[in-house]
């Protein structure tokens, strides 16, 4: 009887130590993403809805998207990319103008040229 006490104990000590290990694998960063609205928004968080991506929040007044991801399946250039190609300028890439030229009036902001870090 001991025995299987024994062996439960360590198999769930075990699983448990697994799954910390996993969690340090997230990450959240926050960066800007250029947008007007609330259908910005939905456009943007829709556009990092990927595996990998756990959390997302994209703040209609600060411009600051903040995301939680993990990072063995996504890197936050990953990201940053993925918000370009839906027509979205950010701190990492430039967004696709052919994306931007499809997106509703009230979502096409005033775009500056794009500077290099």
């Amino acid at each position: 009887m001991k025995f299987l006490f024994y062996i439960t104990f360590f198999l769930t000590l075990g699983l448990l130590s697994c799954k910390t290990s996993s969690s340090s694998s997230e990450k959240t960063e926050t960066f800007k993403v250029w947008g007007n609205c609330e259908k910005c928004k939905v456009t943007i968080e829709n556009s990092v809805k990927v595996d990998g991506v756990v959390e997302k929040d994209w703040n209609v007044e600060s411009k600051l998207m903040t995301v939680k991801f993990d990072t063995t399946k996504i890197t936050l250039s990953g990201i940053q990319q993925l918000i370009a190609k839906a027509g979205y300028d950010n701190d990492g890439f430039y967004g696709d103008d052919y994306a931007y030229a499809k997106l509703p009036s009230c979502c096409q902001y005033e775009r500056k040229p794009f500077e290099l870090k």
